[in-house]
């Protein structure tokens, strides 16, 4: 199976916040070891790369975003592909392996990556290797790793096929002779593990591991620490030798240049649409100070902004991350002194990294402290590529092994245990293991582009010309062994500190006397939402269900509806719908005088509300969340989803409260349709493809 030349295979990437493009990096690299080259590119790039004339092997590595959408990468090559036109043998001379990543936290898994799969298929293509899913919600790399490992013999074997197909089946059937036949689509998981043992037998595992570095420091574990933690391993896998991945070769050179000039705007740093800079006209807290978490409204004047929106859409909040924490990063890295010194980036001459560009979301020139504050999301969780490069910037023996076991594939499970699920940031190592100080150029490297933060939009237009409303709870993270206080989310602790003089009234900062409006301006770009809005005909019915902060946008439904209302009394109205819960209906029902209101007048014709926490004054129990409740009004449900041609609208989190209702739901049609529960999926189904079976969710 050896090469006396490198064999190509084109290799695309469509990422929306890093991690795909990440991945594909990591193939890159591990190719040459395997006797192949990854000619990389992302999918955006539709000049580099003719996937009409592609002869070689193809392998695609794509992200999920959104509500199950492409990523924004991929969108310009998905349109072209889905082109009703195209004849479906297309891609008939395309062979190709796609690894997709999502998390099954959210309805549509993987949907990018199964667009994109399933296109393909119907276009002609032929999978060389089977599909992987990642799922981001348990632990990308338990999918990625393996999937990766059988990607080395799948393309070996799809060259031969290759060969064979130009009519060299002579050195085909020698090679192949040296190999048992493997069938040429490979499932990701027990399939590749096979493959991992059939390369193992026949001697060829060393040229399977020479991308990793072999590790064996037996370093002595201290008797009286019994448990492991995020600094400390225990037995086996602190005497274990270690695979661990190589070493990222650096591609950035960083210099320190003077303190003359101006940062650019945030404006620049955003390619999606216009900013704006918006000042903010109210604040309130919307929960008592004992509730459990803490719901805060804020009201933006968009009357200076070329910014429309439509209730249920979406926009974008440009935030910073925290003053104190970028202050702390500096200090560690002993560059205190230099925050207000201009920056100048550039590709390092020489660099081992394929195709290595200037970092898109870092200007030309700016400060320091601007790309410690804007540019670099410094709370990232940090991938096992960041951790191995750590690992060369640490002194000490013993944290050095540490980070080497937290990278490597023995330690999968302490990286899910001590870094991913309790949200450990490069802070946190910093103060973890004192010996490791990264460059900043390594920094730059690794740590992601900061992502602005998706708002509903909790208003009318049409009620309230001119103004914007979005409600939000502010995000804790608790203390950790390494970090002494708790933390408030990146977005969601700066709005709340930034508008925290305004909490206690609920007035226009505006005043009668004609004061100037609250300096604070929040930058702010559009995202509209495609589906997320009220039915176009007024006279059709609909439900929501909107428990907490999911009630937000519903506010905006109501609103609108009820001036429509007010502007067209000849208009029919259908019905509405809404299932609101939350803790304590003491402390954080929300919109608890508003809702009251939009039923007296009749723009809202049903209001169920439940309380999870409160304690029963009756007998019976009543229903504690809102799928409970929706399930006590299963004929009204069945009526207008069946009959009526409704609308139902969801928004929320995700895993506690979405996936309930849709079950719930299932269950309605099943009992209400006299059909069994795999029917009443299929019409669920079939109304969420006719968007009126609608979610606006997060995990």
């Amino acid at each position: 199976m050896c090469c006396d030349l490198k064999r190509r295979f084109l290799l695309l990437y469509a990422t929306q916040k890093g991690q795909a493009k990440a991945i594909a990096e990591e193939i890159e690299q591990q190719a040459g070891a395997h006797g192949l080259e990854a000619d990389m590119h992302c999918m955006s790039e539709m000049d580099k790369y003719n996937l009409e004339a592609e002869k070689d092997p193809v392998v695609i590595v794509i992200s999920t975003t959104g509500t199950g959408d492409p990523p924004d990468t991929a969108r310009k090559l998905v349109k072209k592909i889905q082109d009703k036109t195209l004849p479906p043998d297309h891609f008939a001379h395309l062979q190709y392996g796609l690894l997709g990543l999502g998390d099954s936290e959210y309805t549509f898994f993987c949907n990018g990556g199964k667009t994109v799969d399933r296109r393909l298929q119907e276009l002609g293509a032929q999978r060389f290797y089977g599909t992987g899913l990642a799922d981001d919600c348990v632990g990308l790399e338990l999918v990625v790793d393996p999937w990766i490992d059988g990607l080395w013999l799948a393309l070996k074997e799809a060259f031969l096929l290759q060969k064979e197909k130009e009519g060299m089946s002579t050195i085909a059937s020698a090679a192949t002779n040296s190999l048992s036949t493997v069938p040429c689509e490979h499932k990701p998981d027990l399939t590749s593990k096979m493959q991992q043992l059939k390369l193992e037998e026949e001697g060829v595992r060393s040229s399977d591991v020479l991308s990793q570095k072999l590790i064996d420091i037996n370093l002595v574990t201290p008797a009286q620490d019994t448990e492991p933690s995020l600094v400390h391993s225990v037995p086996p896998i602190s005497q274990s030798a270690l695979n661990v991945p190589a070493l990222p070769p650096e591609y950035i050179e960083v210099q320190l240049q003077d303190t003359h000039g101006e940062d650019p705007s945030l404006a620049s740093l955003i390619s999606e649409g216009a900013v704006f800079e918006v000042p903010v006209t109210k604040a309130v807290q919307l929960t008592r100070e004992d509730a459990v978490k803490t719901v805060l409204l804020i009201e933006l004047d968009i009357s200076g902004a070329t910014f429309d929106y439509q209730p249920g859409d979406s926009f974008c909040v440009i935030c910073p991350n925290n003053a104190n924490e970028v202050e702390e990063l500096l200090h560690i890295l002993g560059l205190s002194e230099k925050g207000e010194h201009f920056v100048g980036v550039r590709v390092k001459q020489g660099t081992k990294k394929k195709g290595a560009t200037h970092p898109q979301h870092i200007p030309e020139r700016s400060t320091l402290k601007f790309i410690l504050t804007w540019c670099l999301e410094i709370r990232a969780i940090p991938k096992k590529a960041f951790l191995r490069a750590l690992v060369e910037c640490t002194s000490d023996a013993g944290e050095k092994r540490r980070l080497q076991e937290l990278c490597s594939r023995q330690g999968a499970s302490d990286y899910t245990r001590f870094i991913r699920e309790p949200n450990v940031c490069l802070l946190d190592l910093l103060h973890a293991f004192p010996s490791c100080r990264p460059s900043l150029s390594l920094l730059i490297e690794h740590l992601p582009k900061l992502q602005p933060r998706f708002y509903s939009v909790s208003s009318s237009n049409l009620f309230q010309p001119g103004k914007m409303c979005f409600v939000f709870s502010i995000v804790e993270f608790p203390a950790y062994p390494t970090r002494a206080v708790s933390w408030k989310g990146v977005c969601t602790g700066w709005l709340a500190e930034l508008v925290g003089p305004l909490l206690h009234t609920s007035k226009n900062i505006q005043d009668a006397k004609g004061g100037s409006p609250l300096t604070e301006k929040i930058p702010i770009f559009a995202r509209p939402s495609c589906t997320f809005h009220l039915p176009a005909d007024p006279s059709v019915p609909f439900m929501m269900v909107g428990p907490g902060t999911g009630i937000s946008p519903f506010i905006g439904f109501l609103q609108h509806r009820q001036k429509l209302r007010e502007e067209h009394k000849d208009w029919e109205f259908g019905e509405t719908w809404l299932f609101f819960g939350c803790r304590h209906q003491d402390r954080d029902y929300l919109f608890k005088d508003e809702l009251r209101c939009f039923l007296e007048s009749g723009t809202l014709t049903h209001l169920k509300v439940c309380f999870s926490r409160d304690l029963p004054a009756a007998e019976v129990a009543p229903p504690k969340y809102v799928q409970d409740m929706v399930r006590l009004y299963a004929k009204e449900v069945a009526r207008i989803l069946l009959k009526e041609g409704g609308y139902f609208y969801v928004c929320g989190d995700k895993k506690h409260m979405a996936d309930g209702v849709s079950d719930a739901v299932v269950d309605i049609l099943s009992t209400e349709m006299g059909a069994d529960r795999l029917e009443a999926m299929k019409v669920l189904a079939t109304l969420r493809e006719a968007k009126r079976y609608l979610q606006d969710v997060w995990s």
